[in-house]
This record gives structure tokens, C-alpha cells and sequence, in this order.
């Protein structure tokens, strides 16, 4: 019987550890949090663009969406 082993950690926690296996300054770890927090500001952007171009949303769809409870319990 073959046995699978599941990696914990996902590949960009694997590499993010190598190349940060030394310490930072406090400095170092706020700029590297900015840029962390700008690359996934961005792609997050990019996937809400495709979203809206996909199902042709205007702004007056958009402030029909903010005027309306969506969630669902």
C-alpha cells in the first residue's frame, strides 16, 4: 500500500522560507509586508476587473449591490 505525504506548507510558504531564513529588521519586515500586501492588493484588483468586464456591471449596478443585503445565512 502506497503512502501519500502532504506537504504542510504550500509552495510559497516553502519558498518564502528560504529566502528569508535570516533575520530582518523591523524596517526590513514592514517593507516587505507592503510589497506583500500591494502585489495581493493587486491581483485581487485584477480578478474584481475580470469579474466586472465578464458580466458587463456598471456603476449603477454596483450601487444597486451596495444598497442590497446579499449575505446569505
Amino acid at each position: 500500500m502506497e503512502v501519500l505525504l502532504r506537504q504542510p506548507f504550500s509552495n510559497v510558504q516553502l519558498e518564502l522560507l528560504k529566502v528569508f531564513s535570516h533575520q530582518l529588521s523591523d524596517s526590513e519586515l514592514l517593507e516587505l509586508r507592503k510589497v506583500l500586501v500591494s502585489f495581493f492588493a493587486q491581483r485581487l484588483i485584477q480578478q474584481a476587473d475580470k469579474t466586472w468586464a465578464e458580466k458587463n456591471w456598471t456603476d449603477q449596478d454596483v450601487d444597486i449591490m451596495l444598497q442590497t443585503k446579499m449575505r446569505k445565512i
